[in-house]
Parts: structure tokens; sequence; C-alpha cells
């Protein structure tokens, strides 16, 4: 069940988002392109790039596919552990349970937060509609690797998009800014627009 986590609506520290590293993951190199000779140079630089950006006060979201599936928990753990920040995970179709396991500050299969009022859901996969999206709320979404184009909206914030590191709001804002329109939803009356039952 998803859940609402309005302890994260005021962090102490940023908020920032990931999905898709895949660590630990060799072949995630060729199928995506990455710029890596070998899983661990992939690991290494994902890892201090990660550390670059994420204070150890932050939150960071990872919006799915955190580690390769195949890896044993301890191996996960590591990766875990290495990586600063107070880490909230929606869970992927990669994430097994030895990800989920991890101690997580949350997970879910989906989440909902604010930043500075704006509505923000987070789902692993991209969807054509979601909760307050006609009222301008945003979905970040990982699993497409950077192959499929956002909108006004709507964006990937897996590693793949971003330089292979977590990605801040005001960076997501000014990508969205550069994007097409979300699409125009349809004509809805007084009387539908106060029954609420669709979320809109």
């Amino acid at each position: 069940m998803s859940k609402r986590h309005d302890k994260h609506a005021k962090p102490h520290g940023r908020t920032l988002f990931t999905a898709d590293p895949h660590f630990g993951h060799a072949n995630i190199i060729k199928t995506c392109n990455r710029p890596f000779s070998s899983v661990g140079e992939m690991d290494r630089f994902m890892i201090d790039a990660w550390n670059s950006v994420v204070a150890p006060k932050d939150t960071i979201y990872v919006v799915g596919d955190f580690a390769h599936w195949r890896l044993k928990g301890p191996q996960i753990r590591e990766y875990f552990d290495a990586l600063n920040g107070d880490k909230c995970l929606v869970i992927g179709n990669h994430d097994h349970e030895a990800t989920i396991d991890l101690p997580w500050a949350s997970k879910d299969h989906r989440a909902f937060l604010k930043i500075d009022g704006i509505s923000i859901v987070l789902d692993h996969y991209a969807g054509k509609t979601w909760n307050k999206s006609f009222h301008g709320a945003i979905q970040l979404f990982g699993h497409s690797h950077n192959q499929m184009p956002g909108n006004s909206q709507q964006l990937d914030v897996g590693v793949d998009a971003w330089g292979y590191m977590p990605v801040s709001f005001p960076e997501i804002q000014a990508r969205l800014a550069t994007l097409p329109p979300f699409w125009s939803p349809p004509e809805v009356t007084e009387d539908a627009d106060k029954d609420d039952r669709y979320g809109r």
C-alpha cells in the first residue's frame, strides 16, 4: 500500500531523487550503453557521484531498481551502507527481498510528497495520468533508462538520464520547464469538480 510521507515534507536537508542504478549488474552496461569498462568501475563512479551531491542529512528517494536482483543480501548491504542520506525506496521490478529488507527510511510501491507546496508522485513505472495530475502534480519515474520522453509534469529521474548521479528538485524543475506540456484534461463541471473520487 502506498503511503503519504508527511515526515519528509520538510526534511532537515535537501530532498533528492534517483532511479535504476542497478548496482552490481554487469549486463546493464551493455544494455543501456553506459560508459564504463566494468561493473566495478560503474559502481565506484556511482557511489562517488551519489556522495558528492547527497549529504548525510539529505533525504533521497530511489525510484526503483537499486541493485541487481541476483546479488546476495550482504553484497547489497555494502552498497547501501556506502551511500549518504536518509534513503527511501519506491520498489521496482529488480528490487527483490534482499533489497526490500534493507533499513530504508520508507519503502512503498508508490510514494507521495510535497516540496514547496508542489505535489509529487513517485512510481517506478511512468503513467498516463496520476493522482492530482490535473491540478499540477508531478510524476517522477524510473524503469525506462532515459528512453521515455517526459513532459512538463512528468520526468525520468533514472541515472541514465542524469549523468549517473542523483538529482535535486530544482534541477528537475528546470528540465520540466523545457518539455512539452502535459496533455490537457477534459472539461470538468463544477459539480464533478467537487466530487474528488478520481483524485483530479
